[in-house]
């Protein structure tokens, strides 16, 4: 039977070419006519239903699926986790070839970043966003990958998460401001059924960890409410600081919530912060630590 399993497994592969070298992806790249269009997920592994929802959406608009695996060691600080971030690309592999995945780039750190490479992409504005105060140089580091995947893939339409609510407006800041032919698609951030949003690191919760973490979701849910009520009844705008107490007050509810590192009601095209609410809306974004394990999330109002 193990036998069976794994000559399934390497037959789903052999329909998925992985390249490991840039000059490799490039090649067939450049072979492809100018009419296919080429669909791209790029991801960092240890993949849920959050990316698998983003490579059928690809799928099923374009011509030619990539998807590319690659933890990418400049968006984490000293102290992060880095070296325990979840990686299982034979696993990986198999749910990309599932979906019909044509080519899968999976790079190690040597080829992304070469000895004497030096050139980074900084988008200085972002460090004064929550987030990004909250991680500084991390959107250095995104900003950074994100374009040079960019350069070497050349899709005609990417495909992100809204989970990471400010990396999808700094990619489509970076490709406005740095003329990239190429069309970013954010997606509905999938949710587990308890309301948690799918992510590599809910790998980290422990069984309490989350059982407590729908209140994350939860506490967002409480504010969104808070906007719908002010609309409804016609008493628009609702100040940015009441709508930040809502998630607060129910964060402090769960024992487990260690620590509230940000509540931010922005703009949701720049992620700037806002002082109050009007009739189009905001994102508001947070990040805590349920027990041991940080999470972020966000929804928009």
């Amino acid at each position: 039977m193990a036998t069976a399993t794994a000559a399934l497994a390497s037959a789903r592969r052999s329909a998925l070419t992985v390249h490991r070298t840039i000059p490799s992806i490039r090649a067939v790249r450049n072979a492809l006519p100018p009419s296919l269009s080429v669909g791209y997920v790029p991801t960092m592994g240890a993949l849920h239903d959050g990316h698998l929802s983003l490579v059928k959406e690809a799928r099923s608009k374009n011509d030619v699926v990539v998807a590319s695996i690659f933890v990418n060691p400049t968006q984490f600080r000293a102290g992060e986790d880095l070296d325990k971030y979840p990686r299982q690309f034979e696993q990986d592999a198999d749910l990309l070839a599932d979906l019909g995945v044509d080519h899968l780039f999976a790079p190690d750190n040597d080829t992304m970043y070469g000895r004497n490479h030096v050139t980074f992409v900084d988008p200085t504005s972002f460090d004064k966003t929550s987030e990004g105060s909250s991680r500084p140089g991390h959107f250095r580091g995104v900003a950074t990958v994100v374009t040079k995947l960019f350069n070497i893939v050349k899709p005609t339409n990417a495909y992100f998460g809204q989970k990471d609510a400010a990396q999808c407006v700094l990619i489509r800041r970076i490709v406005e401001d740095l003329n990239m032919d190429v069309s970013v698609n954010v997606q509905n951030t999938v949710r587990e059924d308890n309301g948690l949003a799918m992510s590599s690191r809910n790998a980290y919760l422990s069984r309490e960890e989350r059982k407590a973490a729908p209140i994350v979701f939860k506490s967002l849910c409480a504010a969104k409410d808070l906007f719908l009520e002010a609309a409804a009844t016609g008493t628009l705008p609702v100040p940015a600081k009441a709508l930040s107490t809502a998630v607060r007050e129910v964060l402090g509810t769960e024992p487990l919530v260690s620590e509230i590192q940000y509540v931010s009601v922005d703009d949701r095209e720049t992620m700037q912060p806002l002082t109050e609410v009007v009739s189009k809306g905001a994102i508001i974004s947070l990040a805590c630590q349920v027990g041991s394990v940080r999470l972020i999330d966000n929804i928009m109002i």
